[in-house]
C-alpha cells in the first residue's frame, strides 16, 4: 500500500524519543540566560512540540494499520487466508469430484415351504409356478436353501462439460430363463447416462421399483410391474420434486396358442418386433411421500410364413397404465400400493404368463385370431419400523388375467401372494430374519386351484467402499 509520507516507523519512534529531551535542553538553555525567562514563549513552544507529538503518534498508528492490511493479503503462514484463497478453498469443496462406489451383499435364504412348486423355482413364492392340477410336483413339504440374492455391483459419478456421467454395472446368481434354478451369474443392471440422456439396461420407466416391499423372499409381489429391460432414455426433469422419464425400450412377447397350440405348430408362425415399446413415467414428490403415473405402448406381431389362402399372420397393440405411491404415514411407518391394468403387458409383470393368445372368431375365412390378454395387478404393503433394529413389511398382491375362449381349462386365471416378517438388524449391514408366505394359483375354467404355504429365515451381510478421485 502507498502513502503521501516516507516516514518509516523507527525513523518516526526515534523522533518521539527524542522530542521530550531537545525540550528538556531547551528549556535548560533558557534557565541558563542571564536575561529573563519568556515563560508565554516557553509555553507556546511546549504546545507546538507536544501537537507535532500527536501527529506522529497519528501516523505511526496508520503506517501499523497498512502494515496489517498488507500482512493479511499476503496471507502468510497461521494468518487470516486472503480473498483469493478463500475463494479457492470454497471452490474446492464445493466442485463435484469423480467417484467409484463398490457394493453387495451376501445372503443366505432358508426355509420349509408345506405345499409343492415347480422345482426350478424352490427359493421363491411365484403362483404361476404352484401345480395346475393335483399332486403335478408331488410330493408336498420340502426344506430349501440357497445364496442365489449374493448380489456384486459397481457404480460411478464423474462430472462433465454435459452433466454428470453415471454407470452402474451389477449382477447376482438367481439364475432364470434357461438357467432356472441354477445358483449362476444373472446380469441386472448395464447401464449408462450423461445428462438428461441415458442407455442400457436397467429397470424399465413403466415400473416403480421403489413399491417393492422390505421383503425377504426373491421374487415379490406377483401383480407389480418388474421388469428391467434394454432401452434408450430421456430424462428430461430430475429434481427431488419430480421427474419426467421417457424411453424407447427392447421388444418382446411370449404367446399361447391355446386350444390350438398343436395345430399351429406346424403353421411357420414367425414372431416380428420391428417397433420398440415406447414406455414413460412422471412422479410428483413431496415430504409426505410421492405419487407416479407412468405408461407403456408396445406393438405385438408376427408372420404366417406359408403363404397359404388363409394368412394366419398379424399385430395386436399392447398398452398398460400404472398408478403408484409410496405414503409416509407416520415416521415410522411406509405404505407401497401399486394399481395396474393394461393389454399385453404380461411380460411387464413380476409373475403373469404369456402376453397374448388365441380367440375363435366364428368365421371360416379365418377361424382364429390373436389377442392380447387384459391384465389387472394390485400391490398393497406396509413396512414398519419397531425401533433401530427392528423392521416389518405385511402386505397382500394379486394378478388377475382375462383369459380368451381358446385357452385350456388349466391355464394360469388369478394368482394369490402375501407375507408377514420380522427383521432384525443388530449392525446396520447386516439383517437376520424370518418370514411367512403365502400362495395360491387359479386356473382358468376347470374349476382347479391350489394354495402354497412358507417359512423362510434368511441371514444378509451387506458391504460398499467408494473412491472419490
Amino acid at each position: 500500500m502507498k502513502h503521501s509520507f516516507r516516514l518509516k516507523r523507527r525513523d518516526i519512534t526515534c523522533v518521539a524519543l527524542l522530542a521530550p529531551i531537545v525540550l528538556l535542553f531547551s528549556v535548560g538553555a533558557l534557565s541558563q540566560d542571564s536575561s529573563q525567562p519568556d515563560l508565554k514563549q516557553m509555553q507556546q513552544k511546549l504546545e507546538q512540540l507536544d501537537q507535532e507529538m500527536q501527529q506522529l503518534k497519528s501516523q505511526i498508528r496508520t503506517a501499523e494499520e497498512a502494515k496489517k492490511s498488507a500482512e493479511a493479503n499476503a496471507a502468510p503462514v497461521g494468518g487470516a487466508p486472503s480473498t483469493t484463497e478463500t475463494v479457492a478453498k470454497e471452490g474446492e469443496q464445493t466442485l463435484p469430484k469423480s467417484r467409484v462406489d463398490f457394493y453387495g451383499f451376501v445372503m443366505l435364504d432358508s426355509g420349509y415351504e408345506f405345499g409343492q412348486q415347480d422345482p426350478a423355482w424352490p427359493d421363491v413364492m411365484r403362483p404361476t409356478k404352484l401345480p395346475s392340477f393335483k399332486n403335478e410336483f408331488a410330493p408336498s413339504g420340502n426344506v430349501y436353501a440357497s445364496v442365489r440374492q449374493t448380489r456384486f455391483g459397481v457404480k460411478s459419478s464423474m462430472p462433465t462439460d454435459l452433466g454428470d456421467l453415471k454407470t452402474i454395472f451389477e449382477f447376482e446368481l438367481f439364475g432364470t430363463g434357461v438357467d432356472a434354478g441354477q445358483t449362476t451369474f444373472r446380469l441386472r443392471h448395464a447401464y449408462g447416462e450423461l445428462g438428461q440422456f441415458g442407455a442400457g439396461q436397467t429397470w424399465s420407466p413403466f415400473m416403480d421399483i421403489d413399491v417393492f416391499p422390505n421383503s425377504l423372499e426373491y421374487w415379490g409381489p406377483n401383480g407389480m410391474v418388474f421388469f428391467r429391460n434394454v432401452q434408450i432414455r430421456w430424462m428430461p426433469i430430475r429434481s427431488e420434486k419430480g421427474r419426467i422419464t421417457i424411453a424407447l425400450e427392447r421388444p418382446g412377447a411370449s404367446a399361447d396358442g391355446g386350444s390350438y397350440a398343436d395345430r399351429l405348430e406346424g403353421q411357420n408362425i414367425k414372431p416380428r418386433f420391428n417397433f420398440p415399446d415406447l414406455s414413460w413415467e412422471a412422479r410428483l414428490s413431496r415430504n409426505w411421500g410421492y405419487v407416479e403415473l407412468a405408461g407403456i405402448v408396445r406393438k405385438i406381431g408376427w408372420v404366417d410364413t406359408n403363404g397359404d389362402a388363409i394368412n394366419l399372420g398379424g399385430h395386436v397393440v399392447g398398452w398398460g397404465l400404472n398408478a403408484s405411491s409410496n405414503l409416509k404415514l407416520t415416521a415410522k411407518d411406509t405404505a407401497k400400493l401399486q394399481l395396474v391394468y393394461g393389454e399385453g403387458i404380461e411380460n411387464y409383470m413380476n409373475d403373469a404368463p404369456v402376453d397374448v393368445s388365441i380367440r375363435t372368431t366364428g368365421i371360416a375365412a379365418k377361424p382364429i385370431e390373436a389377442v392380447p390378454l387384459p391384465v389387472l395387478g394390485i400391490v398393497s404393503f406396509l413396512d414398519h419400523n419397531w425401533s433401530q433394529r427392528f423392521s416389518s413389511s405385511i402386505g397382500y398382491s394379486m394378478v388377475n388375467i382375462e383369459n380368451s375362449n381358446a385357452q385350456t381349462p388349466s391355464d394360469f386365471h388369478q394368482g394369490h401372494y402375501a407375507l408377514a416378517n420380522l427383521l432384525y438388524h443388530p449392525i446396520p449391514k447386516v439383517t437376520i430374519g424370518g418370514e411367512f408366505q403365502f400362495g395360491r394359483r387359479v386356473n382358468f375354467s376347470d374349476g382347479f386351484n391350489v394354495n402354497d404355504y412358507r417359512t423362510q429365515f434368511s441371514f444378509k451381510y451387506d458391504w460398499d467402499k467408494g473412491f472419490q478421485f
